[in-house]
């Protein structure tokens, strides 16, 4: 398999470096290559910045062998250098960069050294049939059952961190999805996901328009562990955007002996005529037993799962975004995580050059409170994207 990716990699370039080729009416390829360099500057080491070079491109390839048949086939390659991969002394970072957590392994490393990596992985390849008001989706995919922005309880397949700016696509998961449209307001899911560890998470949803909000109820099983019960929402009040999502999970083993998990989220956002956009939101998750972190810096480049979306219990959301004008926004982004009196802040600013060419500048700053000490520590990120 790791061979396999390889070799398309290698032939996914060609249709690109050939602009004289006209693409055929059944099939379409676009995608996009960045270049980004960033700093992470830690309170305790000032003197220390980590600096870091990634070039990435995206390929999205997709084939209409007829009217009912769509094939999707989406790759990644990235290509990094730095210090994080200098000090990687223990190969553990390399070896994650190479792992796949999905039925099929579709990530590999395809040259390394002591300061850098070429990493190629396939994260989306399914192929869908649709007929009338059924669709079925049967393969690497991205299942979005989320209603909010930042928090997402609902949405049990594919969890995704806000601070990765960069991965605007989010992760797939390995997984079967059969759609049903009963009416233009409704729908019926049924998504069956599998892993590399055998575990299972399967759900069905229903979701229906009432009082003119979108409702959904979910029901299922996460992991092969845990019963999961969801409830989402959409709607307006007035002109204001109202969304929210609740999901409790309880272990099924020793049902009666243990104790379940609840998680909320809901939120706010409006457009004013101006176009200035404002957004708030916040989060209620009550934290897994076992459940600690010592500084923002663990959580940040630590694994993500619906059952552990923040850094506490409660967590609050800000947002705001202008276009100065057509060619340059700007937003600013800040959380605020009452326990450990503690926040978070992320400015930004994005420029377009040309038609496909865009500037974009990110910091992110986390400080908060951990048993006797403050803590923080600092991101920087310039980049460049290129679209095709």
């Amino acid at each position: 398999m790791k061979r396999l990716i390889g070799v398309i990699v290698l032939f996914s370039f060609i249709p690109v470096l050939s602009p004289g080729n006209e693409k055929p009416k059944n099939w379409s390829l676009n995608g996009y290559l960045t270049s980004m360099n960033s700093v992470i500057i830690v309170d305790t080491l000032k003197d220390y910045w980590i600096t870091d070079y990634l070039l990435h491109n995206r390929l999205n390839f997709q084939w209409f062998p007829d009217n009912n048949f769509s094939i999707k086939l989406e790759l990644r390659n990235r290509f990094m250098y730095g210090d994080q991969l200098k000090a990687d002394i223990s190969g553990d970072y390399l070896k994650s960069l190479d792992e796949d957590k999905g039925v099929a392994d579709l990530s590999v490393n395809l040259f390394s050294g002591k300061s850098y990596v070429f990493n190629s992985m396939i994260d989306r390849a399914f192929i869908q049939y649709s007929k009338g008001k059924f669709d079925i989706t049967a393969g690497r995919q991205r299942i979005n059952w989320g209603q909010t922005f930042v928090w997402n309880p609902n949405d049990i397949f594919n969890t995704y961190s806000f601070f990765d700016f960069d991965y605007e696509e989010r992760p797939g998961s390995d997984a079967i999805r059969l759609q049903y449209y009963p009416g233009m307001t409704s729908a019926a899911e049924l998504a069956v996901k599998g892993d590399s560890a055998g575990n299972i998470t399967a759900a069905g949803l229903f979701r229906v328009n009432k009082l003119g909000y979108d409702i959904q109820v979910l029901a299922g099983v996460l992991n092969s562990e845990d019963a999961v019960l969801g409830l989402g929402w959409s709607g307006n009040i007035k002109n204001v955007s109202f969304r929210g999502e609740m999901s409790y999970f309880h272990p099924y083993e020793n049902f009666s002996d243990t104790s379940g998990l609840f998680f909320i989220s809901a939120g706010l956002d409006y457009s004013f005529s101006n176009s200035l956009f404002l957004q708030i939101e916040a989060l209620y998750s009550q934290m897994p037993k076992g459940f600690n972190i010592t500084d923002f810096l663990e959580f940040y480049s630590g694994p993500l799962s619906v059952k552990n979306l923040s850094f506490t219990e409660f967590s609050l959301f800000a947002q705001a975004g202008y276009p100065l004008n057509p060619l340059v926004n700007v937003n600013l982004a800040g959380m605020y995580f009452p326990k450990l009196k503690g926040f978070y802040a992320g400015p930004s600013l994005s420029y377009s050059l040309a038609q496909n060419l865009d500037f974009s500048v990110y910091y992110q700053l986390f400080s908060g409170k951990f048993e006797a000490d403050r803590k923080s520590f600092h991101l920087g990120f310039m980049r460049f994207k290129y679209s095709f």
